[in-house]
């Protein structure tokens, strides 16, 4: 028999999603503030209205222990937006958390471990992907989400749209770049997505409506890394390189 608790839940719940999207916030935001709720929720047996400190105190310590303090601030930053637009009520800032201070310089891929990368690369689609990411200084979600407009060949730039913080922003175009999605282009000939996905083969992928499947992106390019040898993870913003073969 569901209890007026869990009702109470599932429907702030339910506002909780609202509110997200209608704040604009990006998709994994979201994702990750509603992970947070439910995740709280199972913790308190739904009942979270009315947290209080020691309740919180017990709550991260215990997160922390199997979670990463990357985790711990997002359900933090996710309950503070549940009592603000959810709930109603004020926030009383709660100074629990404050992860140790760690300054690492980001890991560079090398040019010739660049290359090696996509040589390896067996599929046309993620090795084009990949090569644009790196030549062009792009995160994920914003590599998936370049359109064919996006590419502004005159002005030798990239329009790159609803990046981090809902912003835009340019970012240089080199020349090899543009030569390689071009070819890639006469291959896919989708007339709006510039990496469509790959249902159905290159054959039919002028007629898809959505990009690369994440998934499929991260999870080949973490077995492309590991047969290459390669252990460093981000790359730099800028290159001079030879272009992966179309």
């Amino acid at each position: 028999m569901t209890s007026p608790s869990d009702i109470t839940f599932k429907q702030n719940y339910q506002h909780h999603l609202k509110h997200l999207k209608l704040k604009g916030l990006q998709p994994k935001t979201i994702e990750a503030y509603s992970r947070a709720i439910r995740r709280i929720g199972a913790y308190f047996n739904e009942q979270i209205t009315d947290l209080t400190e020691q309740q919180l105190t017990d709550y991260f310590s215990d997160l922390l222990e199997t979670h990463s303090w990357s985790a711990v601030k997002l359900d933090l930053y996710g309950l503070k937006f549940f009592y603000l637009h959810v709930l109603k009520k004020d926030w009383v800032e709660v100074n629990l958390i404050k992860p140790p201070k760690a300054q690492r310089l980001p890991d560079i891929v090398s040019v010739e471990e660049a290359a090696q990368l996509f040589l390896t690369t067996r599929k046309l689609s993620y090795r084009v992907f990949y090569f644009t990411l790196y030549s062009l200084g792009l995160r994920l979600g914003e590599g998936l989400r370049l359109q064919v407009g996006d590419i502004d060949a005159p002005r030798q730039r990239v329009h790159i749209r609803n990046a981090k913080g809902n912003k835009d922003r340019f970012v240089p175009l080199p020349e090899a770049t543009l030569d390689v999605l071009r070819r890639f282009w006469q291959v896919h000939r989708n007339s709006v997505l510039l990496f469509p996905n790959r249902q159905g083969g290159l054959k039919t992928s002028h007629r898809a409506t959505t990009p690369l499947d994440r998934g499929g992106v991260q999870t080949t390019l973490r077995q492309v890394v590991a047969e290459c040898g390669i252990k460093k993870r981000s790359h730099p913003t800028t290159f001079d390189m030879p272009m992966p073969p179309i």
